[in-house]
């Protein structure tokens, strides 16, 4: 019943994956300029008019080759760059304009497509290493995030669907203090790691350990959980706001790998990925909290007639997971800006990598992300750009009909 209710509820999150996100700022019309090879592009102007010819606005891609205008209402649009301003070697690959409808209350990304020569040569296998590369990526991403959901449900067997919030504010943290504050992102991050293992502990104490004294049954705690969330989720936008942020780092260029391309940033998310599951592996395996983890997670009744505080070692996942998924965020920030429902939209992704992998087990949450990270990004070979995320919820849904247990999970008879 839990995975049913699973698939139903994240079937309501497609509304925040395809395009044309809802904005609390009122319509505007969005996007980047950038190449493989050339990177982000700056300095180009882009001018928005009306259907009719009015000019709306006119400004210029910013450092990290974003730009954005605000509309006086919903409507149709052109949106044209001035190719003049582009660089040597870069080329527009069709025309220098885009029409596009914008309905009320929406933020519409616009792509004009640009050519910089790296793509000549290597046809179709060259976009699919380069899919699978970023795959990987993005699945280390989402397994960031995913292990501490998935040693929740191991330990307490809720299902929370909250979680995708502490992505967010461990995300709109650093970004403050990054941004607002002037702190370089590395200290931000450790800072956001720490407020958002803060906040775990505070939704251990506070509420759910004060729910399991009460008996409350996991059914009625998966919809405390989905309150939960759209309660976070509403405060956020109302603090931050429904604006798109960037956070204040250096941007590099793409570096040519030969049949893929990487920007530092991707190579340092990747690498910071791996490190730090790598550690959360070895910590499960060699400490004596990891393996208490994995004891509770397996026979909970057992492991406290063995001696265990479970309450703590609750409390220690709890803490554990917000700071994964904080640092899951700031990552995912660096990639996509910080957005306040961002943590919602990767929400469908993580539960179909903790599904696949094996419901409750920290290795399988990381086997099932990268699997979900590799299908969403391939999947864009066959279908457009826009509804990639769509492949999750197709994926979660054939997961539950072929093997409902997991790939690492244990088959089991449920009354």
């Amino acid at each position: 019943m839990l995975r049913l209710l699973l698939v139903l509820v994240a079937a309501t999150g497609l509304a925040v994956l395809v395009p044309g996100i809802a904005s609390a700022e009122g319509e505007q019309v969005i996007g980047t300029l950038q190449t493989s090879r050339s990177g982000p592009i700056e300095g180009v102007e882009v001018t928005v008019t009306t259907a009719a010819g009015d000019e709306v606005d006119s400004v210029a891609s910013d450092e990290d080759g974003r730009w954005a205008v605000e509309l006086p209402g919903p409507g149709d649009y052109v949106v044209t760059i001035d190719d003049g301003d582009l660089p040597e070697g870069v080329e527009l690959a069709g025309a220098d304009n885009r029409a596009v409808t914008v309905a009320e209350g929406r933020r519409e990304p616009v792509i004009i497509g640009l050519e910089d020569g790296s793509r000549g040569g290597g046809g179709g296998t060259v976009r699919a290493v380069q899919l699978l590369v970023d795959g990987i990526r993005f699945g280390l991403l989402i397994a960031m995030a995913a292990v501490g959901l998935s040693l929740i449900f191991g330990t307490t067997g809720l299902t929370n669907f909250a979680h995708g919030e502490l992505v967010t504010i461990g995300a709109i943290v650093a970004w403050y203090v990054n941004v607002s504050g002037g702190v370089p992102l590395i200290p931000a991050t450790i800072i956001a790691m720490i407020a958002g293992a803060g906040i775990g502990a505070l939704n251990e104490l506070a509420l759910w350990r004060p729910l399991r004294r009460r008996g409350t049954g996991l059914i009625a705690a998966l919809v405390v959980s989905i309150g939960l969330s759209l309660l976070l989720r509403y405060l956020i936008q109302i603090v931050y706001g429904g604006r798109s942020s960037p956070y204040q780092v250096a941007t590099g260029r793409a570096v040519d790998y030969g049949a893929f391309t990487l920007t530092n940033r991707a190579l340092v998310s990747i690498v910071v990925s791996v490190v730090v599951l790598v550690l959360v592996a070895l910590m499960l395996q060699r400490t004596k909290i990891g393996k208490a983890m994995r004891a509770v997670s397996d026979n909970r009744d057992l492991a406290a007639s063995s001696g265990i505080d479970v309450n703590r070692v609750i409390l220690v996942v709890w803490m554990m997971g917000g700071a994964l998924a904080a640092l899951g965020g700031v990552l995912l920030g660096l990639s996509d800006q910080v957005q306040w429902d961002m943590g919602f939209r990767l929400l469908l992704l993580m539960f179909a990598g903790v599904t696949l992998g094996g419901l409750g087990t920290a290795y399988g949450a990381l086997v099932g992300s990268l699997i979900v990270g590799v299908f969403v990004q391939m999947s864009t070979l066959v279908i457009p750009n826009d509804v990639k995320y769509v492949g999750g919820l197709l994926l979660l849904i054939v997961i539950l009909v072929i093997r409902p247990q997991g790939i690492l999970g244990s088959r089991a008879r449920i009354g």
